[in-house]
């Protein structure tokens, strides 16, 4: 919900995920306090997944690569409803997504509880360079050289939720 100052309000959760209140984007990641947020996995038909490089701009990790869109879930709107506009906003992309799974707010994901949605498309992509400086496919092997690679910047919340994905 973005008012006409400019100011982007979000639910404020509680450890049960059940809103407690609204606060600027800005009071929310300051104070450390749970919120809501969806992540998106593109992967073409080879298999290869599609990441972005996060804005310099960016608050929180900037210049790291992380999952292909994400974002915050805006007061009353559904994850799905989220995660769709999302990855219109950042990738221009429309598609079926898929949930695979919701995991708790904690350090990692920023204190956000986060569901993940997945697609599979060979869609052309149109970044958002407002978002994200690049972005590119990376098939398992070179995601796993990016994610061992101590120069690589690589956000924690990709780390965790591409782990539990890959645990499914």
């Amino acid at each position: 919900m973005n008012e006409p100052s400019g100011k982007e309000y979000l639910e404020v959760v509680d450890e049960d995920n059940q809103v407690i209140e609204i606060a600027t984007r800005q009071e929310i990641h300051e104070k450390g306090l749970r919120h809501r947020a969806v992540h998106i996995f593109i992967f073409n038909t080879k298999g290869d997944l599609y990441l972005q490089k996060r804005s310099p701009q960016k608050d929180q990790y900037p210049d790291h690569w992380d999952t292909s869109a994400a974002g915050h879930t805006d007061p009353g709107e559904s994850p799905m409803d989220a995660a769709q506009r999302e990855l219109m906003e950042e990738l221009g992309l429309e598609v079926r997504l898929t949930e695979v799974l919701q995991y708790p707010a904690c350090l990692e994901t920023g204190w956000e509880f986060v569901t993940l949605f997945v697609s599979r498309t060979d869609d052309p992509i149109n970044l958002n360079l407002e978002e994200a400086t690049i972005g590119e496919y990376f098939t398992p092997n070179q995601l796993t050289q990016l994610m061992a690679d101590p120069l690589q910047k690589v956000a924690p919340g990709f780390r965790l939720l591409y782990a539990l994905f890959q645990s499914k």
